[in-house]
C-alpha cells in the first residue's frame, strides 16, 4: 500500500468510528436503547409479522448467536422482544417477537436516530459528495463480494 493509501485507509476506519460513536451516543442519551437493541428492533420491524427465528435474525444483524442470545435475554427483561419455543417438535428453536413496547421504543428512536444520522453525515456532504461516495461504497461492495 502507498503512503497515500494507507492514510485514506486509516480516515475511513477513524471517521466510520467516530460516526458510530456520535450515533451510538446520541440514541442512547435520546431514547435510552443501546446500539444494538435498535438493530435487534429494525430487524424485528422489518420481519414478517414482527416476528423471527432467533437463528435468522443473528444472521440478518450479523452476530454471534451466543451474543444475542445474552442481548435478547437483557431486551426481554426490559419488555421490547419475547422469545417463544418454535413448538413441542423443536425445543431448541426459539422465535423472537417484537412487542408492543418494543415498537413504540422503536418508533421513538427511530425518529431520533434518522435526526441524528442526518445532522452527523448527510448534512456534512453535498449533492455531489453523496453521488461519489455511493459510487465508491458500490464498487468497494462490489469488489468484496466479487473475492
Amino acid at each position: 500500500m502507498t503512503k497515500q493509501q494507507l492514510a485514506v485507509w486509516r480516515s475511513l476506519l477513524d471517521t466510520t468510528s467516530a460516526l458510530a460513536r456520535a450515533l451510538t451516543a446520541e440514541l442512547a442519551l435520546e431514547s435510552g436503547l443501546s446500539s444494538g437493541d435498535y438493530q435487534v428492533l429494525l430487524a424485528l420491524v422489518e420481519a414478517p409479522g414482527k416476528r423471527i427465528r432467533s437463528s435468522e435474525l443473528a444472521d440478518s444483524i450479523d452476530w454471534e448467536r451466543s451474543r444475542l442470545s445474552h442481548h435478547l435475554r437483557r431486551m426481554e427483561m426490559r419488555g421490547l422482544v419475547r422469545r417463544e419455543g418454535s413448538g413441542p417438535h423443536d425445543s431448541r428453536a426459539t422465535h423472537v417477537t417484537l412487542t408492543t413496547q418494543g415498537e413504540t421504543r422503536f418508533q421513538t428512536a427511530s425518529k431520533i436516530h434518522t435526526a441524528t444520522v442526518k445532522r452527523y453525515f448527510a448534512d456534512a456532504l453535498s449533492a455531489q459528495q453523496f453521488a461519489s461516495l455511493a459510487e465508491i461504497l458500490d464498487a468497494l461492495r462490489r469488489h468484496l463480494t466479487s473475492m
